[in-house]
C-alpha cells in the first residue's frame, strides 16, 4: 500500500477531484454562496484532521467578508461560542471519519437555533448529514491507505469562496483591498 507510485497517487487525486465536481449540482454551489453572502456571521467547524480545514476555510471567509469564526475549536468553551450563534447564521462543517460523538450534539443544537449548515463531507455519510444540513455537498476522498484524501474538500473550500465572490461582487473585492491595505501597514509579508 504504501510503496505506490507518484503518478498512482496523482491519478488516484485527480479522480477523486473529477467525481466530485463532475457530480455536483451546480444549484448547490450558487445556493451555499448566497447563503454565507447572507449570513450574519459564519461559523466553520471540523474535528481531527479536519480541523485544519475549519481554520483554512475561516481564514478565507475572512479574507472576504466580516464576521467569520472557528466553531467548537476549544472543547472546554463549546458553550460559550453556540451562544453566539444564531438564525440565519451559517456553518459550514467538514467532516470525514472518524467522527467524534459530540459532533452530532453540536450540529443538533446548531440546527434548533436555525443556523444554515452546509456540510461537506464523504459519500457514506451524505444521508446522515441531511438530517442535520441545509446543503450537503460530496467530496470523495478515496485513498490507497487509511488516511483519506482531503485534496476534494480543500478544492471544494476554494469553489465556495469563488462561488462567494460571485455573489458578493465589490463588497467581497473591497475587503481584499483593505486586508491588503492592512498588511502592508503593518508589513506583515514581503
Amino acid at each position: 500500500m504504501l510503496g505506490r507510485s507518484i503518478g498512482e497517487h496523482l491519478d488516484l487525486e485527480l479522480l477523486n477531484l473529477t467525481r466530485t465536481f463532475e457530480e455536483m449540482r451546480p444549484d448547490l454551489l450558487t445556493e451555499a454562496a448566497r447563503l454565507i453572502r447572507d449570513a450574519p456571521r459564519v461559523w466553520c467547524m471540523g474535528f481531527g484532521a479536519e480541523e485544519g480545514l475549519a481554520q483554512l476555510a475561516r481564514l478565507t471567509f475572512a479574507r472576504l467578508r466580516p464576521d467569520v469564526h472557528v466553531l467548537a475549536a476549544h472543547p472546554g468553551a463549546w458553550a460559550e461560542d453556540l451562544s453566539m450563534t444564531g438564525p440565519r447564521d451559517v456553518l459550514i462543517l467538514l467532516t470525514l471519519e472518524p467522527r467524534p460523538r459530540f459532533q452530532a450534539a453540536l450540529t443538533s443544537y446548531a440546527r434548533t437555533t436555525r443556523m444554515n449548515v452546509i456540510t461537506l463531507t464523504d459519500h457514506r455519510f451524505l444521508a446522515a448529514a441531511e438530517r442535520f444540513s441545509r446543503l450537503v455537498i460530496g467530496c470523495h476522498v478515496a485513498t490507497f491507505g487509511r488516511l483519506p484524501s482531503h485534496t476534494a474538500m480543500t478544492s471544494m473550500i476554494r469553489m465556495l469562496s469563488i462561488a462567494f465572490i460571485g455573489q458578493a461582487g465589490s463588497a467581497a473585492h473591497q475587503r481584499l483591498s483593505v486586508i491588503d491595505e492592512i498588511n502592508e501597514e503593518i508589513a506583515l509579508f514581503e
